[in-house]
């Protein structure tokens, strides 16, 4: 029987690309609401689901939504800290599994959190993470698009805004990139709760520091971190631009349903 696990979506108000993120409205309703309500029905992939913020305004709306909400430090300086926050409180620390699910993706994929779930409850890694095949030379060439390299036994070996492999010979054909080993890394962890505390317990690394990217640090530790490959990742919302492509989405999929895939 699989170990309990806590799911926790940080959701701060702050955001320097796109201001009040959470509360952002899209066809009508809040970008968390949108969120809680995909996740919601996910039963079977964690036990308890618990959103993170450091806002008032955020935790109304949970309240509204009948969603569990926990008021974190508003000076933690990346969304692991404030999912540790939540983690390490007394009623929460008898989840030996925590998940990490982002609070801009309202298609996030059942699939893609079970498949970091599943690598991390084996006991065979620290924590785990999921990668998606990268697809075009764009994606590759596109420094905000996060790159993994991983080995044959699905542990995670680099990340880089680079594009990563380098191939000496010259650049990938297109059907490389359809796979193994061309992938983007999409940003969701599911941990140990020791390997978490850990995490948040050491200095920004040097890696970290020059990609800016904090999962390095967690490799630089020494901690082993699976990853999942996965289909196509669904987009998020990061700035005023996916705002409007996610509203285009939505309304393909249909204004009212949080539940289709992408697929």
């Amino acid at each position: 029987m699989r170990e309990p696990v806590l799911a926790v979506v940080p959701a701060r108000l702050g955001s320097s690309r796109l201001p009040r993120k959470p509360l952002v409205d899209l066809l009508g309703r809040p970008l968390l609401q949108w969120v809680w309500e995909r996740l919601e029905p996910m039963e079977g992939v964690f036990d308890r689901l618990v959103v993170a913020t450091d806002s008032p305004e955020v935790m109304a709306l949970c309240e509204e939504l009948g969603a569990d909400c926990v008021l974190t430090d508003p000076s933690h300086p990346s969304g692991t800290d404030r999912v540790f926050e939540v983690a390490d409180r007394p009623e929460f620390r008898p989840f030996p599994l925590v998940l990490n699910v982002q609070g801009d993706e309202p298609l996030v994929e059942r699939e893609h959190l079970a498949a970091a779930v599943e690598l991390v409850a084996s006991g065979s890694w620290d924590l785990a993470t999921c990668a998606t095949p990268l697809g075009t030379h764009e994606a590759l060439a596109d420094p905000t698009v996060v790159k993994v390299a991983r080995a044959v036994d699905g542990r995670a070996l680099y990340f880089s805004r680079a594009p990563i492999p380098h191939r000496r010979d010259g650049i990938p054909e297109p059907d490389a990139l359809l796979g193994p080993p061309y992938l983007r890394h999409l940003g969701l962890y599911a941990y140990r709760r020791e390997a978490l505390a850990r995490w948040v317990s050491l200095p920004p690394s040097p890696l970290e520091e020059t990609e800016r990217l904090e999962q390095l640090r967690a490799l630089e530790a020494g901690l082993s971190m699976g990853v999942a490959v996965v289909k196509e990742g669904a987009p998020g919302v990061d700035t005023a631009a996916d705002v409007v492509r996610m509203e285009e989405v939505l309304s393909r999929l249909g204004n009212a349903s949080t539940h289709t895939d992408l697929s």
